[in-house]
Parts: structure tokens; sequence; C-alpha cells
């Protein structure tokens, strides 16, 4: 299934034979503090910069009502602003959820990942629930 929206993923993670976790990792962007001029000017203009996880939450896709929900709810926990929600899933195995430290696990090789600007396993969101294109 080519996933183009956050409701696509949620179809999709419902229709798993086995239980998924839905799992998030929140960003901002921040400019390094030797950053030059022009990259000043990108940052300012919306552009470049460092993504810089913020905050991390795993839910069954049954917990998700839409995007908006889990946009609104997100402000509710996280004390910093995000700009980008990237988003994989886990799936449990013989009917059963995936474990809890299965699930820190995951979220925690996320986060480093995220860090060292290796996106490409997750489906970035923006804070419109649009997803995002990385050049």
């Amino acid at each position: 299934m080519n996933i183009s929206s956050f409701s696509d993923l949620l179809t999709a993670a419902r229709a798993q034979a086995e239980p998924q976790r839905l799992l998030f990792v929140f960003a901002q962007a921040e400019l390094a503090d030797d950053s030059t001029e022009e990259e000043r000017r990108r940052f300012e203009a919306g552009e470049g910069g460092a993504l810089v996880p913020v905050m991390t939450v795993d839910k069954a896709p049954d917990e998700i009502v839409d995007f908006a929900t889990l946009a609104r709810e997100s402000l509710a926990f996280g004390d910093k602003p995000w700009a980008i929600v990237f988003v994989a899933a886990i799936a449990g195995r013989q009917g059963a959820a995936p474990a809890a430290a299965d699930v820190a696990q995951a979220l925690d090789g996320m986060t480093e990942s995220i860090k060292s600007g290796n996106l490409s396993s997750f489906i970035p969101f923006d804070r419109d629930g649009h997803t995002v294109v990385f050049n």
C-alpha cells in the first residue's frame, strides 16, 4: 500500500495481521551555533537546520482518532514545539502486542537514527499532517 497521508498509515496499520504499535518521534529544527550566514538565512526562510528529537510516544492504531487529535495531544505533553513527526511501526507476534521493552528499544533506535540524519526508514509528517519529502 502506498502511504501518502496519515489516514493511509492508520488504515495500513489497522489492516495488519499482527497487532501494531505506531512509534512517533517528534522533532524540532535547530540551527547550529557555528552556522554560516547563508545557513542562517535559509533557516529563517524555513529550510535547513538540524532535526532534534524532543519527544517520543507509542500508540496502538486504534488509540489514534486522526492526525489533528495526535497533534493536539502532543502539545499537551511536550514542552518544546515540534516541526516534524517521524513515524514507524513495530509488530507484535502470535496475536500479542509488541513487548514494552521492544517498543522502548525501537523508539531509542529511531531517536538515534534521526540524530544521525538516517531518516529513510520513517514516514515524516509536518504539523499539518502532510507527508514530507527531504531533498
